[in-house]
């Protein structure tokens, strides 16, 4: 893909900016002035639509800001909110003199408060709750004010409190019940007192919020709650645009790429404890068979060094830095054992792929036809070398597996899928037509691009279903999109996907800095560009319209860009030369019959009654605090959710199997054949699969129909 001029543009810019103003503009001994001076910067110089910044820039960050530190209302008072305000319409002039002053006001009164809070929540929960008073809470944090006194907000902890403790009580309630029923026949039974339970749920209740505080909150450092502010700067150009401490950086990096160097295992912060929660299938971990799930890291050594670090206590994140590290390397750890033994434990680091992460394809016989499942959670990329590993190097080979198969039709499930790379969701399109433009790309005050598959080859020529929904996004919907304008295959799923018409680029803000001696300054994420389908409609906010639409849990939720704050706009240009499949398939024949089956599939309206019925109990805000009325409540939720347990039980009578090359694997990998044992099992009860593959049927049918009738013709 040619570079864009304006991304060249900017590129060239920052590049001038650092070897040329550094001196001048980029340089300052305190790391979070610096920081945001870079920031300000890129945002105004680099976006695709920059805000001046103004006192309603100014406002809307300083609102969206104290909503990130405080969304529960129950830190703040009204006192601390009246001396904020006298920052509200003087962020944007703070930003141009690089001063931080409201964010160092906010940070040193929210430790404070979060302190006030520990002390509060402990008394709180050492007093017991009377759960026959008839008193509600209500959920509506965004239109609940902040209190005006210490006492009141001690209340509205209580509140919440013994909201949260409920559940707690209901569940030893239960079994007090249950078990005076089982003893009914026993002389001596004694049941524990309602005094007891209730004492007992609000110690359960009381470690719960301890470890929240002891393995999150106090582990975020001012770094971290500083991220939190430039983060409500930054998103107030969009949604979209983003900043990256370090950390996340990397943890972005991995994502995309689908691999990291390490050990292969995943680790979580249990208590001041490093712990164990999985091995990844076919890493150094995994492979050595040494370390357990269930294990606990406590100190960690690197191969040339003699004294091992305790991790015991330290930041999940500090701890992660300490274990990975470069392909090749050895990492020594001492680890506690699910038996309580001591052992240390040897790892040669290596690259790990996380291959949840990448393409995966299965096979289904249906009616004596044979045909081709794929799917894509992400349109993964190598970055450094986009020829290593990526989403349409993996799609092609899954394709031509499946062909030695002799599958009969494809489909591609990108359900969920939240985009990725443009790059390879253009080479993706590629496979599946003979050549043409696939997406327009257009920056501020320059022409739009025109992003096309210059490859004259196609991969697959026949019947081809794209399953998406609301959560299917950006490079999705390009996908989709151009399969859509192309005519070539039949768009199944919600009533339309998620909306994101935006591409993002990520700079490294370290390129700003000449010889930057206060560490690593993260990444932005920025919005540069929009794109638009060939048609010359923009996806942003109206995403692509199925063909088939099709119930389902997000159906009433709003989760796409539309509800979002701060979204681009919709918009058009014009648009581009494109001819359409050439093909024999009657798609509007496939598409009237595929309706008509869903308005007669009873487990498509139990799903849609279910979505309606969620729906209804989210937007439910107040909420009883008298354990009866409670307990009735639930008594009724559970009586209606019992009307849809039947959705779970949903089953095809299709069976799933992998490809011969994975089951060689398996031979090797049960981890990996574990994993797709239960993506096999989750397809068999898939109404959507069953229903793409029905459209694949028919289109199948339609293509011999209308062959048969032109060769006549």
């Amino acid at each position: 893909m040619k570079s864009n001029y304006r991304i060249l543009m900017l590129m060239l810019l920052l590049a001038f900016a650092s070897c040329s103003f550094t001196s001048k503009k980029f340089e300052n001994p305190d790391k979070d002035k610096l920081l945001v001076q870079v920031i300000t910067f890129v945002l105004e110089r680099g976006h695709f639509d920059p805000k001046d910044l103004n006192d309603d820039f100014s406002e809307g960050v300083f609102d969206a800001y104290l909503e990130q530190l405080d969304p529960l209302k129950r830190y703040f008072i009204k006192s601390d909110i009246k001396e904020f305000e006298a920052y509200k319409y003087e962020i944007d002039d703070q930003l141009r003199s690089n001063d931080i002053s409201f964010f160092n006001l906010t940070y040193d009164r929210l430790i404070q408060r979060i302190d006030e809070a520990k002390i509060i929540y402990k008394e709180v929960l050492a007093q017991p709750f009377n759960y026959t008073l008839d008193e509600t809470y209500s959920s509506d944090y965004e239109n609940q004010d902040y209190v005006k006194s210490k006492r009141l907000l001690k209340d509205r902890w209580r509140k919440q409190l013994k909201f949260s403790n409920l559940a707690n009580y209901d569940a030893l309630m239960q079994e007090r019940n249950n078990a005076e029923t089982a003893a009914e026949d026993e002389v001596n039974a004694a049941p524990k007192t309602i005094e007891a339970l209730e004492k007992e749920a609000r110690e359960e209740t009381l470690k719960t919020i301890d470890n929240y505080y002891t393995d999150y909150v106090d582990d975020l450092l001012r770094k971290d709650w500083f991220a939190m502010y430039v983060n409500a700067i930054v998103e107030a150009f969009d949604p979209h645009t983003f900043y990256f401490a370090p950390e996340d950086k990397d943890r972005f990096d991995q994502q995309m790429s689908g691999k990291l160097e390490g050990i292969g295992a995943r680790l979580q912060k249990r208590m001041d404890n490093t712990k164990i929660v999985e091995l990844i299938s076919g890493g150094p971990a995994w492979r050595g068979q040494e370390l357990e799930v269930g294990d606990i890291i406590v100190k960690v050594r690197q191969e040339f060094e003699e004294e091992a670090v305790n991790i015991v206590g330290m930041r999940l994140d500090d701890a992660i830095k300490l274990i990975k590290g470069p392909k090749g390397t050895k990492v020594i750890l001492t680890v506690k054992k699910v038996d309580g033994t001591h052992e240390e434990i040897a790892i040669v680091r290596d690259v790990v792929e996380l291959e949840e992460t990448y393409a995966k394809s299965s096979i289904v016989k249906k009616n004596n036809q044979t045909f081709g499942v794929i799917n894509l959670p992400k349109f993964y990329v190598d970055f450094e070398d986009y020829k290593n590993r990526n989403a349409a190097s993996d799609v092609k080979k899954e394709i031509e597996r499946l062909k030695e198969q002799g599958v009969e039709g494809l489909v591609l499930d990108l359900r969920n899928n939240g985009g990725g790379s443009l790059q390879t969701v253009v080479d993706i399109a590629g496979l599946f037509i003979k050549d043409g433009p696939i997406v327009q790309v257009r920056s501020t005050g320059e022409p739009k691009e025109i992003l096309k598959d210059k490859d004259r080859s196609i991969v697959w020529d026949g019947p081809l279903v794209i399953m998406v929904n609301e959560l299917s996004a950006s490079a999705s919907e390009i996908l989709a999109a151009a399969m859509q304008d192309y005519k070539r295959g039949i768009i199944i799923g919600s009533k339309q996907t998620y909306g994101k018409g935006t591409v993002q680029n990520v700079l490294d803000l370290n390129r700003m800095v000449r010889n930057n001696r206060d560490g690593d300054l993260g990444a932005l994420k920025i919005t540069t560009q929009k794109f638009y389908r060939v048609n010359g409609s923009s996806t942003q906010l109206e995403g692509v319209k199925s063909d088939v639409v099709v119930p389902d849990r997000y159906s009433y939720i709003n989760v796409g860009e539309k509800d979002l704050e701060n979204p681009l706009p919709y918009d058009k240009i014009e648009s581009v030369d494109h001819a359409f499949w050439d093909g024999y398939y009657d798609y509007e024949e496939a598409i009237k019959n595929s309706e008509a089956r869903m308005r007669n599939n009873s487990q498509l309206k139990l799903i849609d009654e279910n979505a309606k019925w969620v729906k209804e109990r989210m937007d439910e805000t107040t909420h009883p605090l008298n354990y009866e009325a409670y307990a009735s409540k639930l008594e009724e939720n559970e009586a209606v959710a019992k009307m849809f347990d039947k959705i779970a039980d949903y089953q095809t009578n299709l069976t799933f199997e992998s490809l011969p090359y994975e089951q060689e694997m398996f031979l090797k990998d049960t981890v990996l054949e574990d994993k797709r044992n239960r993506w096999h099992k989750s397809l068999s009860q898939d109404v959507y699969i069953e229903e793409a593959l029905n459209v694949l049927e028919d289109l199948k049918l339609s293509y011999s129909i209308k062959k048969v009738a032109t060769v006549k013709d």
